[in-house]
């Protein structure tokens, strides 16, 4: 079996970001921190750790800060050497010169879509796609895992994750097939089926390998749920073609999409910190009694 390497990612961050009105009304909510560092920061690091050199920006009207966040800041960083400081903590937001891309989704059709803007940056190569506000927190990270194995495997790759039965109807939901360890074979994919008509409790969540073909299916592609461009809805149709297999991620995710996810993630990070962790942990118990 011939795996080409896997060396883009592409990062959908042209979303509206409503949920997190108004705090989202001037910032990205990628730029939403946890803890200290930005949601689109840790879903970068956990690209890089998987061996991703270029990183492709789905962005759209009101996301030049993310632009800002990983350039160089002269005036930050020359007031920070001219008062003794470490430039240290700013080495992660500067990638090397030609690491990163940006592209305009000039309106917001959908993930599906979003990842078709990237086209032509793509090409003819495999490549992830990372949702920044699926939060997730592993050793090694997410991605990472899903690499390993793509290595094993080729074809397209989901991270797949257990979810309740009530919740099905919020996610693309994997139709699966045999199993071996945390490898699912996909035999079919639904986005956001009806309650009750899930084919299991095995939810899509937002991290991706897909091959160069799914940008012409996308090319095509129809809306479908919400009147958007699915993403899932084209990897459906790659299922058969090529191999398909779904990861549990072993980890943690926290879904930042969501204000208690995010909340929640904010305070587990926190707790492992070394520097801020004991002052939190105190303040916790001393709130809930």
């Amino acid at each position: 079996m011939n795996i080409k390497p896997l060396r883009k990612a592409v990062f959908p961050v042209g979303g509206l970001g409503t949920r997190f009105l108004p705090a989202t009304k001037a910032m990205p909510k990628e730029m939403l921190p946890v803890v200290d560092r930005p949601l689109i920061q840790y879903a970068v690091d956990e690209a890089i750790e998987a061996g991703i050199e270029q990183m492709i920006f789905v962005t759209g009207r009101g996301k030049s800060a993310i632009e800002d966040h990983f350039d160089v800041a002269y005036e930050l960083e020359a007031t920070m050497a001219s008062r003794g400081k470490s430039l240290e903590i700013l080495e992660p937001t500067r990638l090397k010169p030609g690491a990163i891309a940006y592209v305009r989704q000039q309106e917001p059709m959908g993930l599906g879509h979003a990842v078709w803007c990237a086209r032509d940056i793509v090409g003819n190569e495999p490549f992830a796609v990372l949702l920044a506000d699926d939060f997730m927190v592993g050793q090694p990270g997410c991605l990472k895992q899903m690499v390993d194995a793509y290595n094993r495997v080729g074809g397209n790759l989901i991270c797949a994750q257990e979810v309740p039965d009530s919740q099905t109807d919020k996610y693309g939901v994997i139709t699966p097939g045999a199993r071996d360890g945390t490898l699912t074979e996909v035999r079919g994919l639904v986005e956001k089926p009806k309650p009750g008509s899930a084919p299991s409790n095995l939810a899509v969540i937002g991290r991706y390998i897909l091959q160069p073909e799914v940008m012409r299916v996308l090319e095509t592609q129809e809306a479908g749920a919400g009147g958007e461009i699915q993403l899932t809805d084209a990897m459906a149709k790659m299922i058969g073609g090529q191999p398909f297999h779904g990861v549990t991620f072993q980890g943690t995710r926290y879904d930042c999409g969501d204000k208690a996810g995010y909340a929640q993630a904010n305070l587990a990070l926190a707790l492992t910190r070394d520097d801020i962790g004991p002052a939190v942990r105190a303040f916790a118990r001393e709130l809930l009694g």
